[in-house]
């Protein structure tokens, strides 16, 4: 065989090789957006999850029920909670709320409870409401009104205030829990480990916040899921069933301390979808 005949056998079979790949370049690039659509198109069936914690813990305390819901299929938003006033706090969760679309579950753990209780009233887009060892305010209650309408609270012991000068130059006081308190009080059935660093990062609430009166309840409205903490030093259980009942709330409880997110993501997670599967 020649030179020149060997030279025009690698061209050919260069073309055929070229014209093979380019071909499955086309054929992946036409497959890979239809699986893209789909997966977009099945996340979207399904309503965003809405996260508010609560007093004393920040938006870390939902990252074990974050990573299920997002592995279930669920888009999810953990908002930080600033924990100023309730009504300041409500009309943050508002404006968070306005810019999201499509269906949402709202679910508030402890004073997250009564945020979302104000923020949701009016709000067509918000279908459920989860309340997570969490207040549900009547109108006018407040977060100290019902965690001493009944025996068990032990918080108030544990706090340790702190005064602040607010930007207007008023004066107020932000309460932490104590650090040597702050395991048994708020998070018994969490390992030791977790719980030291839950509190050197607590996020402390003002006194003002705990003390404000609610405004008209969305649970009046929005239908309405419970999980009572049993062993919850913060919020009495009595009260957490008294709430839930006069709510006409799904309840169900479970063995845990005030920090159910935490402890339970198991089923704080299940709980959240199962308002989430009244929605479709």
């Amino acid at each position: 065989m020649n030179l020149l005949s060997r030279s025009r056998r690698s061209c050919a079979a260069l073309t055929v090789l070229v014209g093979a790949a380019v071909a499955g370049t086309v054929a992946a690039a036409t497959v890979a957006p239809a699986s893209a659509n789909e997966e977009t198109a099945a996340q979207h069936s399904k309503p965003t999850v809405v996260l508010v914690h609560g007093a004393f813990a920040d938006s870390t305390s939902w990252n074990g029920v974050i990573s299920k819901l997002r592995h279930d299929g669920y888009p999810v938003v953990a908002v930080a909670n600033p924990l100023r006033s309730l009504s300041g706090d409500s009309a943050y969760l508002k404006d968070v709320l306005a810019n999201i679309d499509g269906p949402v579950v709202l679910a508030g753990h402890s004073y997250g409870g009564s945020v979302i209780s104000n923020a949701a009233t009016g709000n067509k887009n918000v279908k459920a409401l989860v309340y997570l060892a969490a207040f549900l305010p009547e109108k006018g209650e407040s977060a100290v009104d019902l965690s001493g309408k009944f025996p068990g609270s032990t918080l108030g012991d544990a706090l340790s205030p702190v005064p602040f000068t607010s930007p207007d130059g008023s004066q107020g006081t932000d309460l932490y829990i104590r650090t040597d308190k702050f395991r048994h009080q708020f998070a018994a059935d969490v390992p030791r480990n977790e719980t030291d660093l839950m509190a050197v990062t607590q996020r402390p609430v003002t006194n003002a916040a705990l003390f404000e009166g609610a405004a008209e309840p969305a649970w009046k409205t929005i239908p309405s899921w419970v999980l009572i903490a049993t062993q919850d030093l913060n919020i009495p259980p009595q009260a957490q069933n008294f709430m839930a009942k006069r709510a006409h709330a799904h309840t169900s409880s479970i063995r845990a301390s005030h920090a159910v997110s935490v402890s339970q993501p198991e089923k704080v997670t299940e709980v959240i979808e199962d308002a989430a599967a009244s929605t479709r």
